[in-house]
């Protein structure tokens, strides 16, 4: 009898640990990953019902519509209207290959279904939507087709923004895809050695060279008795090993803004050590390194070795933009951005309004502070800087008659080949309407030569048609 009891408790105990077990896993996949399984693009679940809802359309800031679906007899089918114009900012949407971009991120809203809880699981059976929502974004149609006509024939990416807003004019990618096609191009697309999935703004990590002494420059504009004079020879030593500017040619005596007007490799070099890690390190956290930006779809964590155990030579190639520091062009950006709002950096995004079938506002995106990168003080500074570098420095060619323009050039060694090409930033510079970045992935020539021009025309375009 005493052996039976034995046993039934040791089952029972099996049990309970089992039942805890599960609990337990159930709670832990409640809490930390439905998220995750729920926005995975091959989830079954997303298609759930979803033959039988038209998926509501998605359009411009103006009104023009980008993708939108029609009902043919039993069947639905999407349209992208632009191809390629869109694809890594709408994405797609297959049964066969899964979802991607808004798509993805706003596929509940699009379907007008609410997947986060049993009672409206239970809601979307018993009354089930049969038309979705529509999504208003911010990117200007006009704006978006302008810049990928800028960057064709290049690898690379460009965005544009308002600064004081967040809301993202353009934004796009090279190489792409045709999101229309994709059934068709799938398998040239996802062999092609270029990523052309791969959303370079957002997804793409690379040393941010010059553009980077904009960081540098407000570290050492707080670091107190930091002599800003100094003598340039083309080439410093620092801590054996050797810096040089353009060509190895010095550019002679030189204060802060001189140093940034010429891109002067070796100042910040030379001063990178008297800032130091922690003061560089706060201001590029500031400006969202090392931080998680927020953003309608996924972006990549730019980042700068404010923990790491780096020497004076690893501390002066951060500085300039080399080393262990890289960013994403988005966080360039806001780098840019932030700059031109004063030294507050806002949360960009892409949606701006979500809108019921019957024209209902459902949501509205507001303009949000993410950090402050520096103090307004700071910024003006900084922005008389850039503005310098436009008229009389590496920037030259992103120089607009008539509109006084903002901006930093950056030529990013990169080991895997040629070097990145980038430009960052504003105009009008007295009151910013429009920041933008450009990066040209493996250029090989300088950012002042061919990013600046691209910049330049966009900028030019911007203001004299879009309704800011």
């Amino acid at each position: 009898m005493k052996l039976e009891n034995k046993r039934i408790i040791s089952v029972l105990i099996v049990f309970c640990l089992s039942f805890i077990g599960l609990v337990g896993y159930m709670s832990y996949f409640q809490v930390f990953r439905a998220e995750k399984i729920k926005q995975n693009s091959y989830n079954k679940r997303l298609w759930i019902n979803e033959e039988n809802i038209v998926r509501g359309s998605i359009l411009d800031r103006n009104g023009t519509v980008l993708a939108y679906s029609e009902k043919q007899g039993d069947e639905i089918k999407r349209y992208y209207k632009y191809g390629r114009l869109y694809s890594h900012i709408i994405g797609y949407s297959y049964r066969e290959y899964g979802k991607a971009g808004l798509e993805l991120t706003y596929n509940s809203q699009l379907l007008n279904i609410n997947e986060n809880s049993a009672i409206n699981e239970i809601i979307n059976i018993v009354a089930p939507s049969t038309v979705g929502n529509n999504l208003e974004l911010t990117i200007d149609h006009g704006l978006q087709e302008k810049t990928r006509n800028l960057l064709k024939g290049k690898k690379g990416t460009v965005i544009s923004m308002n600064p004081k807003t967040g809301e993202i004019y353009s934004m796009v990618s090279l190489p792409d895809f045709d999101s229309s096609r994709l059934k068709e191009d799938w398998n040239e697309i996802a062999e092609d050695p270029n990523s052309p999935f791969l959303n370079r703004a957002i997804q793409g990590l690379y040393p941010p060279g010059s553009t980077f002494k904009l960081i540098t420059t407000i570290g050492a504009l707080n670091t107190s008795n930091l002599d800003l004079e100094y003598d340039c020879v083309g080439s410093v030593n620092v801590h054996g090993y050797t810096f040089t500017d353009y060509q190895g040619k010095g550019h002679g005596h030189l204060n802060l803004k001189s140093a940034l007007v010429n891109s002067c490799n070796t100042y910040f070099t030379s001063k990178s050590t008297e800032i130091g890690r922690d003061t560089l390190g706060r201001v590029a956290e500031g400006f969202m390194f090392n931080n998680k930006i927020p953003f309608d779809l996924p972006v990549k964590t730019s980042s700068f070795p404010v923990n790491e155990n780096i020497d004076k030579t690893g501390l002066a190639a951060a500085s300039i933009g080399q080393g262990k520091v890289l960013a994403t062009p988005l966080n360039m950006l806001l780098v840019a951005s932030g700059i031109a709002n004063d030294g507050e950096v806002v949360q960009p995004y892409l949606v701006k309004n979500i809108v019921s079938k019957d024209g209902k506002m459902l949501k509205t995106t507001r303009t949000e502070t993410l950090s402050r990168g520096t103090s307004s003080i700071m910024a003006d500074k900084v922005k008389d800087m850039m503005i310098d570098v436009i008229k009389y420095g590496t920037g030259k060619n992103g120089s607009i008659k008539n509109v006084q323009v903002a901006g930093k050039t950056g030529t990013a060694e990169n080991a895997s080949g040629n070097s990145h090409a980038w430009f960052v930033g504003f105009a009008p510079a007295d009151d910013p309407k429009i920041a933008v970045t450009v990066l040209l992935e493996e250029e090989g020539s300088s950012g002042g030569r061919s990013a600046a021009p691209i910049a330049r025309d966009l900028i030019i375009y911007a203001l004299n048609n879009i309704k800011f």
